[in-house]
């Protein structure tokens, strides 16, 4: 089956290039052609109208890189495309790549090595959850971390800032993420969000997590303490005060230390 390419790079004249290379080994390696994209959120409205089987995707782009953009992807794509990376990277900095196994192309790309990359990702593409997790990996090898958080609503996959985000509280087996606009919801944890983010946000209570920048004070609250003197519960009835948002959140007894330094 020919297999259904779409490129991603922020750069006409390098998505040209690449399109120009494509043409040249279409006799020796047959390709269809799907799609191209400038930004994240163009790829991921246009990819997953067009479903794809293999994404040209550049790593260094402004506001999202390719490895958060992938990491998307491979999320959000029932099936997931196979990514093939095309990098500028240094030497040191490609080893996320090959010790994990992840295709990349180093620019300028050369046609023989991108039809070999085309040929192996269409006959070898692995679960998808065996891509995401080398995808997870070598982005955790990267001095940069992701920016966004990605979000399904209404059929299409929409990308909320991290630097937006106020707070992020677990509901069942969701995480509401809360703007100064708007509530998402996402299937993440909050302890994987803490773990990865933790400069980022502060557990305030055993079900939310706040954004640094957005605290702006403390103060008492309207309820008593609980009869019980649960570590997890409001302890001496203080929330926390939010920029931007009405709403109050319960500091636990437990992390009331750690809020408390921060606003001092």
């Amino acid at each position: 089956m020919t297999p259904r390419l779409f490129i991603v790079d922020d750069e006409a004249p390098a998505r040209a290039r690449l399109k120009t290379l494509l043409a040249d080994i279409d006799p020796e390696c047959p390709h269809e052609l799907v799609g191209e994209a400038g930004g994240a959120q163009q790829a991921l409205d246009a990819i997953a109208q067009c479903r794809p089987d293999i994404v040209l995707l550049d790593v260094q782009m402004p506001g999202m890189n390719g490895i958060e953009l992938a990491s998307h992807l491979s999320r959000s794509c029932a099936p997931a495309p196979a990514i093939i990376f095309v990098t500028a990277y240094d030497e040191y900095a490609l080893k996320a790549f090959e010790v994990h196994a992840l295709d990349y192309l180093l620019k300028p790309v050369r046609a023989a090595r991108l039809a070999d990359a085309i040929r192996r990702a269409a006959a070898l593409r692995g679960p998808a959850a065996q891509q995401r997790d080398a995808i997870d990996a070598a982005a955790s090898a990267m001095p940069s971390k992701r920016q966004h958080f990605s979000v399904q609503e209404r059929g299409r996959v929409l990308l909320v800032p991290v630097n937006d985000v106020i707070y992020l509280k677990a509901e069942l087996k969701y995480v509401t993420v809360r703007t100064r606009m708007q509530e998402y919801l996402i299937e993440e944890s909050l302890t994987s969000i803490e773990d990865e983010m933790g400069a980022t946000f502060v557990r305030v209570h055993r079900n939310a997590l706040v954004a640094r920048h957005a605290i702006v004070g403390v103060e008492r609250g309207a309820h008593p303490v609980d009869a019980e003197g649960d570590a997890d519960k409001a302890s001496e009835q203080w929330q926390v005060i939010l920029r931007d948002v009405d709403e109050r959140l319960p500091i636990s007894r437990r992390q009331w230390p750690v809020v408390k330094a921060l606003v001092r």
